[in-house]
């Protein structure tokens, strides 16, 4: 009996993919049609000037002639004559320091930014509301103030 019911199931599976294969026979040749009424072949469509798609070609008296070596492809090397000024050196103010803890936040006084300040990090003793100046280091958690000292 279980014989019977497993070539049953495996007879149904069959119908199943068979007329699968039908309906996509069907659905091709209905495309086929399709595209003989709305005059056969694939559709064109062109790229104008400002990367819009359009139904017209593009006129040949605008193209531009680009040169292929004035294309950069990447980041464009640095001048070695230009001379970037940048001071590590940043301007601050404590706004809280816990000395039990050993550690606190510093404010930086140009863009407000508040930066993690450790006791090791320091040269200096600081308390709350002191003016300090500081240097930035990447930590594990963002930018941590090192080498802090009193203003």
């Amino acid at each position: 009996m279980a014989k019977s019911q497993q070539t049953f199931n495996k007879s149904e599976k069959e119908k199943k993919r068979l007329k699968k294969r039908e309906d996509k026979k069907k659905k091709k040749e209905a495309r086929k049609a399709e595209a003989k009424e709305n005059g056969g072949g694939i559709q064109f469509a062109y790229v104008d000037f400002n990367g819009n798609l359009t139904d017209t070609p593009p006129d040949p008296s605008l193209r531009e002639k680009i040169d292929a070596e004035s294309i950069e492809i990447g980041i464009p090397k640095k001048d070695p004559n230009a001379i970037e000024e940048f001071d590590p050196v940043r301007k601050g103010k404590v706004s809280f320091f816990d000395t039990s803890k050993g550690f606190g936040f510093i404010i930086d006084s140009e863009n407000q930014e508040k930066y993690f300040c450790h006791v090791t990090g320091l040269k200096d003793e600081i308390t709350e509301n002191d003016n300090v100046s500081f240097e930035l280091e990447k930590g594990l958690k963002g930018m941590n103030a090192v080498k802090v000292t009193k203003i």
